[in-house]
């Protein structure tokens, strides 16, 4: 039984050693503990939500299995991500079988250690292509949440707390971008820089697609930091630092950006999430990851044009992607509670 920390020990039989409030402290063997910091007691609710732990294993994963693509490639597949193989054959049920059919139909899954999920019309295996287009999917996601969580924090950060000038400019860029949608806005800008490249980037580079979608989101996590600013602005703890003598830059990177943190943290998966599904939308419209890279989205695109006969080819980076998607999430939503001050955790003796 946990008892509340207002009431002494000598109310019940339970003890309650910490209490969400962060202020009081709790009573633990006849005395007043201190209190316990709101850190500390994000990562006690976040070890006591298993699901959001499960699904965050569940992303681990992926990501290792991604990681460990050249191992697969190299050791157990035999066959590299962007080697053709149209006049090969592979051995299934003691069988020998085309790799690819006389009439341009590729195999369909084997189930063993060559072309376990089937080929493409190329000859390419499949299952190789799935881990290599996890590791750019994943490589294109984490470079556009790092650009996200830089530009959307320097612009609220700046625009909150300035105001004046750099609210004025700041702000209605961040509108422009907000205006569009962000897969007609990433459509666009991606078919361009594909054609053109971004200075010494050339025009297939998985940083392309990554830059887009930093840039298209920036300001989803930009207005509602500037949003967080405005008010920390105004409290007693600014009004002090600036009492100190301290400069607004000062002020802002060590009083007020700290204190924002928390928000800047929840954003995190909510962005990586967001950016792993931009860019499958823009490889699978054709203005995301450019040809011989692969990604989910490319691999879902190519997919298509055997849904009737063989949709695994389809289906399956898809599961990828939306197991991916889904964890982060639900790691997201865990982690959303976790810091949420209004949260009430006791631990219980």
């Amino acid at each position: 039984m946990a008892l509340d920390p207002a009431i002494g020990p000598d109310a019940g039989s339970g003890v309650v050693i910490g209490s969400d409030q962060g202020s009081g402290g709790a009573w633990e063997g006849g005395r007043h503990a201190p209190a316990v910091g709101p850190w500390r007691l994000a990562m006690r609710r976040m070890r006591r939500n298993r699901v959001a732990l499960a699904f965050l294993g569940l992303f681990i994963l992926i990501v290792v299995v991604c990681v460990l693509a050249p191992v697969y490639s190299h050791d157990i597949a035999q066959i590299g991500p962007n080697q053709n193989n149209i006049t090969g054959q592979v051995k299934v049920g003691g069988q020998e079988k085309d790799v690819v059919a006389v009439d341009g139909t590729p195999i369909g899954p084997t189930f063993t250690s060559h072309y376990f999920l089937g080929a493409d019309t190329n000859g390419r295996d499949l299952a190789v292509r799935l881990l290599y287009g996890g590791r750019t999917s994943l490589l294109i996601g984490g470079v556009a949440t790092v650009i996200i969580i830089v530009l959307g924090t320097l612009f609220g950060l700046l625009s909150g707390y300035l105001r004046g000038v750099a609210d004025g400019i700041l702000r209605p860029l961040m509108e422009l971008i907000w205006s569009f949608p962000p897969v007609i806005l990433g459509v666009v800008v991606g078919t361009a820089l594909a054609l053109g490249g971004l200075g010494p980037i050339k025009g297939n580079s998985v940083f392309i697609p990554a830059f887009i979608i930093g840039v298209i989101y920036s300001p989803y996590l930009g207005k509602p930091i500037r949003g967080e600013i405005l008010r920390l602005r105004e409290q007693d703890f600014v009004d002090a630092a600036r009492a100190q003598g301290m400069g607004p830059m000062r002020i802002m990177f060590t009083e007020v950006l700290p204190n924002a943190a928390s928000t800047i943290i929840v954003f995190i998966p909510l962005m990586l999430a967001q950016a792993l599904l931009l860019e499958a939308y823009l490889s699978f419209l054709g203005a995301g990851v450019q040809a011989p890279n692969a990604s989910w989205g490319t691999l879902i695109a190519d997919g298509l044009n055997y849904i009737e006969t063989t949709p695994t080819f389809c289906l399956i980076p898809g599961i990828m992607l939306v197991l991916t998607v889904l964890s982060v999430n639900v790691f997201g939503d865990g982690l959303r509670d976790a810091l949420d001050p209004r949260a009430q955790v006791r631990i219980k003796t």
